[in-house]
């Protein structure tokens, strides 16, 4: 890769820079070292955050070199919310999510090697700096009216709940970090999503106040949009973790999956690390072929693959053909199984009925009369066998683990229903 810049601009991956042109130099230059930083707020990053992991492999890729910040720190505080104070969680808590996100980063970058990243956790060179300290060496160099004057504070101060000092200083500990990563390290870019980016530039200006000849460089990747307006990251169901215990893998791989054709393209140039012709060949195939959906199917392995490992993706691609007949669904295995039939309609039973009561009770169908219909007219399948007759009783060596059955209607209408007595 000649230019990681060219590269980041053909997948769409810059909206804001603070010289690209500089920037640019310093990456022929370089090797650059650059950080990222998260916040534990929550046990585990998501889908947004996946978007400046996979931006630092690239860069790191590229030559660079990563450093990796989880904000022991700054996750105390949190940065200011659009509407709202963030509940502050004790330092316990912080420290544990602390934990668990440096442990879904890592496997993401290389660790090895003349570019090899390096973690970071800002609580390193903030817990042993008294208020005074802060305020002489490092809140000095911060004007009252710059700091009104970026975006998220500037929300916060014309709503209702107004912003506390301790939001409005975020920006600060911030700025902070990057000075600390220039004198520790040697950092001289940060990237983070645009919506930071009044963050970002704290940093910036406050190494610029602290060492006026210092090269420093922000790098802003735009917020992604869906195209039916919905928030991308989200289902029906909520955010889509990186957890697994949180998302399922399955839950993940059908995300991809299901994305619009109108957001693939858009979503293999961000997260795909295939080659530009790879991707070009996939777009191809969704305009021509959109019901094949190819270009779907690719992304959805090679991002299983790459959070959750090959083994998962091997389970999770085997249950999403299984489930509409393409494979043995007493070969997927009990955790995988229920991941799956817990993103389709599904209700718990007593005991086992007439195939139409359970087709009816699902909602499959409108009615048990629909039901005797769908029966007669061979669409009715139960555990991807067809159902042979309206009077129909599945029998408990038909339950799936000893719970579940499968319940499809023609070829896509999928339920499950779970029997929960003895």
């Amino acid at each position: 890769m000649t230019d990681i810049v060219d590269e980041l601009q053909w997948r769409g991956l810059i909206a804001l820079s603070t010289d690209e042109d500089a920037l640019r130099k310093a990456f022929a230059d370089g090797p650059v070292t650059f950080y990222c930083g998260f916040d534990p707020t929550a046990p585990s990053l998501h889908l947004g955050n996946l978007v400046q992991i996979l931006t630092m492999r690239r860069i790191q890729q590229a030559g660079n070199r990563p450093l990796g910040l989880v904000g022991g720190a700054t996750g105390l505080i949190g940065d200011p919310k659009p509407n709202s104070e963030r509940t502050l969680n004790s330092p316990e808590v912080v420290a544990e999510w602390v934990g668990r996100l440096r442990a879904q980063i890592a496997p993401l970058l290389d660790f090895e090697g003349p570019n090899a990243a390096v973690m970071v956790n800002n609580l390193d060179w903030t817990q042993g700096l008294s208020a005074i300290e802060f305020l002489r060496d490092i809140g000095k160099h911060f004007r009252v009216n710059k700091m009104i004057a970026k975006e998220a504070v500037s929300r916060r101060l014309n709503s209702d709940a107004g912003i506390s000092y301790t939001e409005f200083s975020y920006q600060i500990l911030q700025g902070m970090d990057f000075l600390e990563l220039y004198r520790r390290h040697g950092c001289t870019l940060q990237t983070g999503g645009s919506d930071q980016w009044g963050n970002l530039t704290s940093g910036t200006d406050l190494i610029h106040r602290v060492d006026p000849e210092a090269v420093v460089h922000a790098l802003g990747t735009p917020l992604i949009t869906k195209a039916d307006g919905t928030k991308f990251g989200k289902t029906e169901s909520g955010t889509i973790w990186l957890d697994a215990e949180m998302t399922t893998p399955y839950a993940f791989y059908q995300f991809w999956l299901n994305a619009d054709d109108r957001d693939v393209s858009k979503f293999l140039r961000i997260f795909s690390f295939r080659s530009h012709e790879e991707i070009e060949e996939l777009e191809k195939q969704t305009e021509e072929r959109p019901q094949a959906r190819a270009a779907q199917r690719a992304l959805a392995e090679e991002l299983t693959t790459l959070v959750h490992g090959a083994d998962q993706t091997a389970a999770v691609t085997a249950a999403s053909k299984a489930l509409f007949g393409q494979g043995e669904l007493a070969e997927l295995d009990e955790r995988t199984l229920a991941a799956a039939l817990s993103e389709v309609p599904h209700v718990q039973v007593a005991e086992l009925a007439p195939v139409v009561d359970l087709f009816a009770e699902v909602g499959l169908v409108a009615s048990k009369s629909a039901a005797r219909r769908t029966v007669k007219e061979g669409g009715a399948y139960v555990n991807n066998a067809k159902v042979p007759a309206e009077d129909a009783v599945p029998a408990k060596e038909d339950l799936l683990h000893g719970r579940w059955l499968v319940l499809r209607r023609g070829k896509k209408n999928l339920a499950a229903v779970e029997v929960t007595g003895g």
